[in-house]
């Protein structure tokens, strides 16, 4: 049977290109309606469902919409849980405060605002590929806010590298965003090749970074005295996290089991430990070594805090992407930007000029509707096609403030001291480090 429906005279397929792009306006304007993002995704997906099987009964193909949907549902599903591992382990991380150590120890060394400029952003750019991109420059913006509360110019100049640094971490790790995840779980580059970008990742930070820099004044700040201490099991805790990132990468590679089975695992291990914490501050408190009405940890509770509006909007993108894809519309596109465009561009490299184009739309629209639609076009590219396509969609969202889902938080944390048009400022300097970097990645990895 084959997978994609015959749309080419049903007024029907175009009413479901119309629901989705309404859809993704009410997306993209999430921060002015202060509508959660998820749930206009989460109707359209419903509702171009539900215009393909009708479509399908028209042409008499029983079962098409159902299996369809449940191929789509499958690679959903595993994304789901991978991330549901990984953010949990992240909110453990935040909970025994881990975070907010690595945070008292920056505000209490007596750094200088521009030697805190290049800390926090080359602290983004080697967390982010452990943790992930959102998270990571969360916490660096927490640095910069907590040592420079007042000074405006210094926190606007910080977050945009901060932006840059985690979204260019994050391209050289399947882990680092959900985008270079997408391409690993569907098997289009292997976990050891992602590390091929490093060198062009460095470049797309270091180069706007070194522009920035010079807007900062080399000041030096008093030393700021506080204190904390890590909870128990804090430092077992990331011991686990490397242990269930080794564990998921060497089942991928050697035994070919989903990356989605060595996550869980881990997460077993985290239950477990997570068992032994709860015991121990449970003897804590009946010995009175720990307040009365303090509460034993407890994972679930941990679960319960994830971020569920962003795995619903997953959810919703997937299943409506992956809807349009059994409609035909993203076979179209696939022959629009890697064959006609392509050729009349570049005879010799037909792909390139398409995966560049994909970077750029990703700062426009989102980084992870465009690879989950490249991924489901699945364009006949070579491994250095699919680096570039990686590369390109991780780094391209740093052209603009909306571009990735870094630079969104850090325009509300920051209270708008951070604003789109104060990064739109510096975008020519990122667009210099996302044209080296490209250029970087043809010369070593074509």
């Amino acid at each position: 049977m084959n997978n994609v429906l015959n749309t080419s005279h049903s007024y029907l397929g175009f009413i479901a290109i119309l629901i989705f792009v309404i859809a993704y306006i009410f997306v993209i304007l999430e921060e002015v309606t202060d509508l959660r993002k998820s749930k206009p995704v989460l109707l359209a997906s419903g509702i171009i469902w539900i215009i393909i099987a009708i479509l399908a009964k028209q042409q008499h193909l029983i079962g098409f919409a159902s299996t369809a949907v449940k191929h789509v549902l499958l690679e959903y599903a595993e994304l789901l849980l991978f991330l549901i591992v990984a953010m949990t382990y992240i909110n453990v991380l935040q909970e025994r405060r881990v975070f907010d150590g690595l945070r008292i120890w920056l505000v209490t060394r007596g750094f200088s605002l521009r030697q805190l400029f290049w800390i926090t952003g080359i602290l983004a750019f080697f967390i982010s590929p452990i943790a992930d991109n959102l998270t990571t420059a969360l916490l660096m913006c927490a640095i910069v806010i907590a040592v420079a509360p007042n000074n405006h110019k210094f926190i606007c100049a910080a977050s945009i590298n901060i932006v840059v640094a985690a979204n260019a971490g994050g391209t050289f790790s399947p882990f680092g965003d959900i985008t270079t995840l997408m391409v690993w779980q569907a098997n289009k580059l292997q976990f050891a090749d992602f590390f091929k970008l490093f060198i062009p990742s460095v470049i797309s930070f270091i180069i706007p970074a070194c522009i920035i820099s010079y807007s900062i004044k080399n000041t030096s700040l008093h030393n700021i005295t506080e204190k904390i201490h890590l909870k128990f099991g804090a430092k077992r805790v990331i011991l686990l996290f490397l242990i269930t990132i080794l564990l998921t990468s060497s089942i991928n590679h050697f035994l070919n089991l989903p990356a989605v089975i060595g996550m869980m695992t881990g997460l077993g291990l985290l239950k477990l430990f997570g068992f032994y914490i709860k015991q121990h501050e449970k003897r804590l408190i009946k010995n009175n070594k720990l307040p009365t009405d303090c509460t034993p940890f407890n994972i679930f509770k941990k679960i319960e805090q994830i971020e569920w509006d962003t795995l619903l909007f997953f959810y919703g993108v997937i299943l409506s992407i992956g809807g349009l894809a059994t409609l035909g519309y993203l076979g179209k596109l696939s022959m629009l930007l890697y064959n006609d465009l392509g050729a009349q561009l570049s005879a010799i490299h037909q792909q390139t000029p398409a995966n560049i184009v994909i970077g750029v739309l990703s700062a426009i629209i989102d980084n992870i509707p465009i690879m989950f639609s490249v991924i489901t076009m699945d364009p006949n590219m070579a491994k250095g096609q699919w680096l570039l396509v990686t590369l390109t969609s991780g780094i391209g969202g740093s052209l603009l403030s909306i571009g990735s889902a870094a630079g969104v938080a850090l325009m509300g944390k920051t209270n708008g001291i951070y604003s789109f048009f104060a990064h739109l400022k510096w975008s020519w300097a990122i667009l210099l480090g996302y044209i080296a970097a490209i250029y970087v990645h043809c010369l070593i990895n074509f």
